[in-house]
């Protein structure tokens, strides 16, 4: 019995026994097409399993890319056939940051494919020789699917870049939801055939995820994010199959590209007022690396009924419990008052190490009085005042000796909230 012709929605993948003239579910016009159904399977025919003891083990080959930044957050250098997103705002060095990988890469030898599909080969052409690109990079204009699958296949080249992602025609139109996770799907079998590094160019949503259907983040075995952080850039692994989640690499946009900052601890820190009301210095971790940032406060007279509380850079939600705590076991009113938190320097942390440096930041703004310049501090609060161990503790206070400060605060060392405030402002 033959089977009853199915229709897909190009734009979102909507379903149907019919073609409908406006999709029911994203709204787009004439975008239904007819289903091709797949070859049925030989009599017999059957999926041959491979035992895990045939696999052969070891430790995989990487393959550097030529910025220690970028390597700290693959995990060493990428891996023959891994597929990587990377995803970012317009304008914040995606682009940028490819070509200087493609630099480095052609420099050792190894051939790199280009695929530009925004822009002309003659912007490619300046954007490279402002950063210095010297190799011979092969620039692909084409951005139907089929004959680029083609032309890497055949070439294998060590890395093959697409920029963008939603360029491509995958039985869709550019940028639909079909067209983006058919290439993504297609273009990961290429490189596990191949052995060839692809990287995606995603665009990303208002949201700050990776625009298209989630099937892609799942498909893919890395995904990075290229954040804007005041004058900084922020690499940070987002999910990582072959390396850690978390880790961030940390560059300073210039004329001549993205420059890596080796010390990022003393680049946040560069601006920090001294003697100032409201600013202390936290240990964070950040996949891997530990990092020195300062955490400032504010806390003026509300002139509403709901005072506001504005945080920026870390969770708003411990933020919220740690100005409870502030409240209930250190005796300070809020409820009057508009409450200012902020990670200076535009970093974005998710760190319950940073509890106690917020404890003490808002503290010393209420009572307006600083706390001591060579001071930090790192533990995680709870809600009874007590300060709890952290992960990576060691590393932690190793950076904070490195960057020069010579009391810190941790647990261990201090054992609730009351005694950390008592010991910051008595030492002074």
């Amino acid at each position: 019995m033959a089977r009853a012709p199915r229709y897909t929605c190009v734009e979102c993948g909507y379903k149907t026994a019919k073609p409908l003239g406006r999709c029911p579910s994203c709204g787009a016009w004439g975008s239904f097409v007819e289903e091709v159904p797949a070859a049925p399977a030989a009599a017999g025919e059957r999926a041959r399993p491979l035992p895990l003891a045939e696999v052969r083990a070891g430790a995989e080959r990487r393959i550097p890319s030529g910025l220690e930044e970028v390597d700290r957050v693959l995990g060493g250098g990428f891996v023959p056939g891994e597929v990587a997103l990377l995803g970012g705002e317009p304008g914040v060095g995606k682009s940028t940051l490819l070509l200087q990988i493609a630099d480095r890469l052609l420099g050792r030898g190894l051939s790199v494919y280009y695929l530009a599909g925004e822009e002309s080969p003659g912007q490619i052409r300046l954007r490279a020789e402002r950063l210095g690109v010297r190799g011979d990079l092969q620039l692909v204009r084409e951005t139907r699917l089929e004959p680029v699958l083609a032309r890497v296949e055949a070439d294998r080249p060590a890395a093959f870049f697409v920029d963008s992602v939603q360029s491509l025609e995958a039985d869709g139109a550019p940028g639909s939801l079909v067209a983006v996770r058919n290439a993504t799907q297609a273009l990961t079998q290429l490189a596990k055939r191949t052995g060839t590094v692809v990287v995606l160019v995603g665009h990303v949503t208002k949201e700050g995820t990776v625009a298209g259907p989630k099937t892609v983040e799942h498909v893919v075995d890395a995904t990075f994010y290229l954040e804007s952080a005041g004058l900084f850039r922020v690499l940070r692994g987002q999910k990582n199959r072959f390396g850690p989640v978390g880790e961030v690499g940390v560059f300073r946009m210039e004329e001549r590209g993205l420059v890596e900052v080796k010390n990022p601890s003393e680049a946040f820190l560069a601006e920090r007022p001294l003697g100032v009301p409201g600013s202390v210095v936290g240990l964070a971790l950040a996949g891997e690396r530990p990092l020195a940032l300062e955490i400032q406060a504010l806390a003026a007279k509300s002139p509403y009924a709901a005072p506001k509380r504005v945080v920026q850079g870390l969770d708003p939600r411990r933020v919220d419990v740690a100005l409870a705590v502030v409240e209930r076991r250190l005796g300070l009113r809020l409820g009057q008052l508009d409450v200012y938190v902020n990670l200076a320097g535009g970093l974005r942390v998710a760190d319950p190490g940073l509890d106690l440096a917020v404890v003490l930041a808002v503290y010393s703004a209420v009572v307006q009085r600083p706390l001591p310049d060579d001071l930090a501090a790192v533990g995680e609060v709870g809600l009874a005042g007590e300060i709890r161990s952290v992960g990576g503790l060691e590393r932690r206070l190793a950076e904070a000796e490195r960057a020069g400060f010579g009391r810190v605060l941790a647990p261990g060392r201090v054992a609730h909230v009351e005694e950390a405030v008592r010991r910051a402002l008595g030492s002074r």
